[in-house]
C-alpha cells in the first residue's frame, strides 16, 4: 500500500468534521523509525492532538494508570493508538475504563466496569497478535498476567499500513510473525474452536507458512501486507476460540526474562504440540483432536507428528528464535517454580488435554536437557 493511499485511507477515518481533540498513544521509537510520525503530520490537519509515548516494553498497571489519567484530562473524542501490542493492549483497556480507583483489585478479580466513551482506531506497527481485531487486552500486575475481556474493547477501526512494518528489525518480525502462527496453531486446538475460527486459522496459517521467512529475510510490500494479513486473521480466531497452552506458559517468561512475546511462546508450542498428540486418548473436547491434527498436517505437508515436530522447528531455526534455555539465561531448575507461579490458568484451561503442574514441569526440564 502506498504511503499517498494510506494517508487518504486515515484521513477517511479521523477528518476534522469527525474528530476535534485527537489523543495519540504510541511508541516512542517505533514512531519515528516507521515512519508513523510522517503519516499522522499528514493526515492530521486541524485537529487538537496530545501525544503519550508509553515507557514499558510489556502492558504494566503503573502506567496504564497514567494513561487514563491523561485522557481523562484531555477529553478526546477519539483514542489513535500506532504500536505494537504493547500500545494496542493500553489503547483497549483505557478506551473503555475511566477510573483508576480500585482498578489493581477489580482487574485481579474480573471486577473492572466497561464504559465505553470513546471510539478507538487501532494502527498496528508489528505483524503479530491481530490485536487490532481483537476484544481482548493483556496487563501485567506485579509480573502476573491478567485478561480484560469486553467486546467494547474491539477498536471501533483499524488500519493495516505495511510501510509502517517493513523496515522492522529481525528479531521483532521474526518474534511477531510467530505469535501470528502459534496463535492460529493454537486456535486449531482450543477447545473452544468453532468452524468459523477455523476457517480464520487455516487462512491464517496458508498465508504465514508461505511469507514468514520473506518476510524476515527479504521484506517486501507484498510479503509484509501478507504477514499484516495473515496476523489480523490470527487475531480473529483467537478472538473466537482464545490461546491454549503455549500461550499460558509463555507470559511469566516475558515477565521474568524478558522475552519478547512470540519468541516465548515459540519455547514450548513443539513440546504441546507433541503432549497433546500423544496423549490424545484422554481428549476432553467436543472435536476430533485427530481431524484437527490432520489439517495441521495437511498446511505443513506433513505425514506424521514427528514430520510436523521438524517442520516447525525449521520454521524457527530459519527465524532464528533461540530455543536453548542456557543461552537465554535461564536456569530452569531454579525457575520452575517462578515460571508455574505466573501461568496463566484461564488459557491453560483451553487446552483439549487436562494439564496438571507435574506435566508443565516434565515438559520444561525435557526442554532444558
Amino acid at each position: 500500500m502506498s504511503l499517498d493511499k494510506s494517508i487518504d485511507n486515515l484521513r477517511k477515518i479521523i477528518g476534522p468534521k469527525k474528530f476535534k481533540k485527537i489523543f495519540v498513544l504510541s511508541g516512542k521509537n517505533s514512531f519515528f523509525l516507521s515512519g508513523a510520525d510522517k503519516i499522522l503530520k499528514k493526515s492530521i490537519t486541524t485537529q487538537k492532538c496530545l501525544y503519550y509515548f508509553k515507557k514499558s516494553k510489556i502492558p504494566e498497571l503503573n502506567e496504564l494508570k497514567k494513561i487514563i489519567v491523561k485522557i481523562n484530562s484531555f477529553q478526546p473524542d477519539l483514542i489513535l493508538a500506532i504500536g505494537g501490542g504493547t500500545v494496542l493492549d493500553y489503547a483497549k483497556i483505557a478506551s473503555s475504563i475511566t477510573k483508576i480507583e480500585n482498578i489493581k483489585q477489580n482487574i485481579i478479580q474480573s471486577k473492572y466496569k466497561i464504559i465505553k466513551k470513546r471510539p478507538l482506531l487501532a494502527i498496528p506497527t508489528t505483524a503479530g497478535s491481530g490485536s487490532e481485531v481483537t476484544s481482548n487486552a493483556v496487563i501485567y500486575i506485579d509480573k502476573r498476567k491478567y485478561s480484560v475481556e469486553n467486546n467494547s474493547l474491539l477498536p471501533e477501526h483499524y488500519l493495516l499500513i505495511p510501510k509502517l512494518i517493513r523496515g522492522l528489525n529481525k528479531k521483532i518480525k521474526s518474534s511477531s510473525g510467530f505469535d501470528a502462527i502459534a496463535q492460529s496453531i493454537e486456535s486449531l486446538f482450543s477447545k473452544k474452536s468453532n468452524q468459523k475460527s477455523i476457517y480464520y486459522a487455516k487462512k491464517s496459517l496458508k498465508i504465514s507458512f508461505k511469507n514468514y521467512i520473506s518476510f524476515i529475510e527479504k521484506p517486501t510490500i507484498r510479503n509484509t501486507m501478507r504477514m499484516c494479513l495473515a496476523a489480523n486473521l490470527s487475531g480473529r480466531a483467537i478472538s473466537i476460540s482464545k490461546t491454549t497452552a503455549p500461550h499460558a506458559l509463555s507470559y511469566p517468561f516475558t515477565s521474568h526474562f524478558g522475552i519478547s512475546h512470540g519468541h516465548a511462546v515459540s519455547l514450548t508450542i513443539n513440546d504441546f504440540l507433541k503432549f497433546n498428540y500423544e496423549n490424545m486418548k484422554h481428549a476432553n473436547c467436543k472435536f476430533s483432536l485427530n481431524d484437527r491434527y490432520n489439517i495441521l498436517f495437511k498446511l505443513t505437508k506433513s505425514k506424521n507428528i514427528n514430520d510436523l515436530d521438524a517442520y516447525i522447528s525449521n520454521l524457527k531455526k530459519k527465524a532464528k528464535l533461540e530455543m536453548n534455555f542456557k543461552k537465554l539465561k535461564i536456569n530452569i531448575d531454579q525457575s520452575i517454580p517462578k515460571i508455574l507461579s505466573g501461568v496463566n490458568l484461564q488459557r491453560l484451561s483451553n487446552n483439549p488435554i487436562k494439564l496438571r503442574q507435574s506435566n508443565l514441569k516434565s515438559i520444561l526440564k525435557n526442554r532444558s536437557s
